[in-house]
This record gives C-alpha cells, sequence and structure tokens, in this order.
C-alpha cells in the first residue's frame, strides 16, 4: 500500500504514469448498479471514517490503496482518495459525521438556498456554483457549505490524476458523506459542461445511507443528468434517508398546478360558498406555510449564529422559502426482512444500528 501523506508526492505521480500507459485501458467504470463495487467502497468508506472500521470490524479494501487523506476541512470534515489496482480508478471518498459538535451543526443547518448562486465564505473567498439551472431548484445549505470547502481540495486532485491517465472516479460518501456527495456530483458535471473539467472525465457516484439533500427540482435534474451513473442505497431500516423532515406548502408545486389561481376562483363563488372555501383553502395552506416558516427561523437564521461561532467571517445568505427535501438518485433498496431484524433489534436503544456499515453490508450480502 502507498503510504498516505498530505499530498500527492513526484514520486507517486511517477509510479502511476508508469502504470498507467501500459494499464489505462484494463478496466473501466461501467453504468449501473455493481454490487462488488459497492462493497468495496462501503469499505473504503469505512476506513475514511475512522474509527467506525474499528469499531465494527470492518475488512480492508481488497482493490485500492490510499494515496491522499486531507486534513480536516469546515465543520470537521475531511475526504480520502484511493487508487485502484490496475491504477485505472480513483475513488474520492467523503467522510461522514463525526462525534464532535461541528459535525452535527453541518446537519442541522438545515435552510434551504438556490442550487445556483454564490457563498460568502469569507471577505477573501466567494464561492461561485451552479447546480442546476433550474431556478427552483434549492439544497441544503448546511452541506453545501460543507461542498464549497471541500472542492477546493478535491477538484486539483482530480486535474492532477487527469493529467496521468486516469479518467474515471467513483465518488463515495456514507451518511452526511452521502449527502455532500450529491451536491459534489452536481457540481462536477456543471464544471464539465462549462469545461472548467474534462468532458471525458467519468463520474459514478454511490451515496450510501444519505439524507435528502434538496427538494423536488434539484433531485429531477440531478437524476437527468446523472442517469444511470449515480446511485442511492438505502436500508429501508434506517431513519436517516428520511431526513431533514421535509414539509410541502403550496409554493412547491409546478407553476400550471391545480392550486395556483384558486384564491381568484374562490372569490367569483356566491356567498356563502366563498367564505366556506376560503376558510378550508386557508386552513390547508397556512400550517405547512407556518411551519416552514418556523423550521428556516430555526435551523437557518438561529443555526447559522452557531455556524458564525466556527466560521467567523461566513455570510449566511438569503434562503429559499421551502423545506421540501426528497429522496434523490435512482435508489437501491435493501429491504430489512424478518431475518434481518433478529440480527439487527427494530427497537434498538442504539441509533445507529441501522444506519452503520455492518448493517448495510449484511443487507447487501442478502441482496
Amino acid at each position: 500500500m502507498i503510504k498516505t501523506t498530505g499530498k500527492i508526492t513526484p514520486l507517486i505521480f511517477t509510479i502511476i504514469l508508469c502504470v498507467s500507459f501500459h494499464s489505462i485501458s484494463a478496466q473501466e467504470l461501467t453504468t449501473g448498479f455493481n454490487e462488488h463495487e459497492y462493497r468495496e467502497l462501503l469499505y473504503i468508506s469505512a476506513k475514511t471514517n475512522t474509527p467506525d472500521s474499528i469499531v465494527f470490524k470492518i475488512p480492508a479494501p481488497e482493490y485500492h490503496s490510499l494515496i491522499y487523506r486531507s486534513k480536516i476541512i469546515g465543520l470537521d470534515n475531511r475526504w480520502d482518495l484511493w487508487i485502484n489496482d490496475s491504477h485505472t480508478i480513483a475513488v474520492v471518498s467523503i467522510r461522514g459525521t463525526t462525534g464532535k459538535p461541528t459535525s452535527s451543526l453541518e446537519n442541522l443547518y438545515a435552510a434551504m438556498v438556490p442550487a445556483k448562486g454564490e457563498l460568502v465564505i469569507s471577505r477573501t473567498d466567494t464561492f461561485k456554483y451552479n447546480l442546476t439551472p433550474d431556478n427552483k431548484a434549492a439544497v441544503h445549505i448546511g452541506w453545501l457549505l460543507n461542498m464549497a470547502l471541500l472542492s477546493k481540495d478535491i477538484i486539483p486532485k482530480i486535474d492532477s490524476l487527469y493529467n496521468t491517465g486516469i479518467k474515471n472516479f467513483l465518488l463515495m460518501g456514507h451518511s452526511q458523506g452521502g449527502a455532500i456527495n450529491y451536491l459534489l456530483t452536481a457540481y462536477l458535471y456543471n464544471l464539465q459542461q462549462n469545461d472548467v473539467l474534462p468532458k471525458d472525465i467519468r463520474f459514478k457516484t454511490y451515496c450510501s445511507a444519505a439524507p435528502k439533500p434538496g427538494n423536488l427540482f434539484f433531485a429531477y435534474y440531478y437524476e437527468s443528468v446523472t442517469k444511470d451513473w449515480a446511485f442511492t442505497v438505502i436500508n429501508s431500516a434506517d431513519w436517516v434517508p428520511e431526513t431533514p423532515i421535509s414539509i410541502q406548502t403550496l409554493d412547491d408545486f409546478n407553476e400550471t398546478n391545480l392550486f395556483k389561481n384558486a384564491k381568484n376562483e374562490i372569490k367569483k363563488l356566491k356567498f356563502p360558498k366563498n367564505l366556506i372555501l376560503k376558510r378550508i383553502y386557508n386552513q390547508l395552506d397556512k400550517p405547512t406555510k407556518k411551519a416552514q416558516h418556523r423550521y428556516e427561523r430555526y435551523l437557518g437564521d438561529l443555526t447559522s449564529k452557531a455556524i458564525r461561532k466556527n466560521m467567523p467571517d461566513f455570510s449566511p445568505p438569503e434562503y429559499v422559502k421551502s423545506n421540501n427535501y426528497v429522496r434523490t438518485g435512482h435508489t437501491i433498496v435493501l429491504y430489512a426482512d424478518k431475518k434481518y431484524y433478529e440480527k439487527f433489534p427494530k427497537y434498538s436503544k442504539d441509533i445507529s444500528t441501522h444506519h452503520n456499515f455492518n448493517a448495510y453490508l449484511y443487507l447487501l450480502e442478502k441482496r
């Protein structure tokens, strides 16, 4: 195994370069969910999420070596870079939630922001991003902020490996790492479309045990561009993919929805039908909007103050008035049946029972 260092050294580049020229065609990424590929990525992700690999006794990756581990970035984030044995495929592995409060704070910072715009990270650092051309698309601000910080370290490494002949990249994240991975994937695709990254780089994404990253319009675009190259893997007993809490208001529908002109149509009705229907309409509409406003206040405005204690120069953006989080990506369900619950109790006091690597590996083997 190549020793891990804080950077990709000239020696490592020389090794990769020499091997790549005669083996680059030996292995290519293919479309579709691959169980063996995902299993290996779980092994890699467990190592990235140390000490999970020790606690859950996860085997070491069989076909990959670690060549780079980043420093701690942002709200206790980190990522690894792995290379397969034939030096034809690289793996970007993003760490999930850690035991530090700042890492959980990133998850709680769950207000939505536009899927394209700018983040003022500091007085000298403004991150411009475009995850989708759809103006109605919105994403989780906490994971977007940390994707922005991680991408500044990830993209130069992708460029460097591309220059050695490596054009195939697997993007992996488990839990919070999976949530960030959605946004990173969308960001990288946009960079390719704008010729910032070479178009012949092939990205294949696995978001494992991941929460919901954004609203329906982000999901639509993400799924349309990634097609059969991006997968969301979920244990049906896992509670984390059910988060963040979703609140759908009438404003979250497409413009042609049935309710758009409902108020005007109700006004045209004769008394007392107009008053009765107006009352019913308000009883259906107002509670969801009030709930959304509360979530934006607590998980946006108030949480951003705690974020700024860790990142003093960060300037919170204007939030989208939506919390319509949806499951995103081509979903692979690892279904928890009776035998599964015999091994992993349904009512375990350990909240990570159905979320950890062992649970996912067990269901993967059954599949």
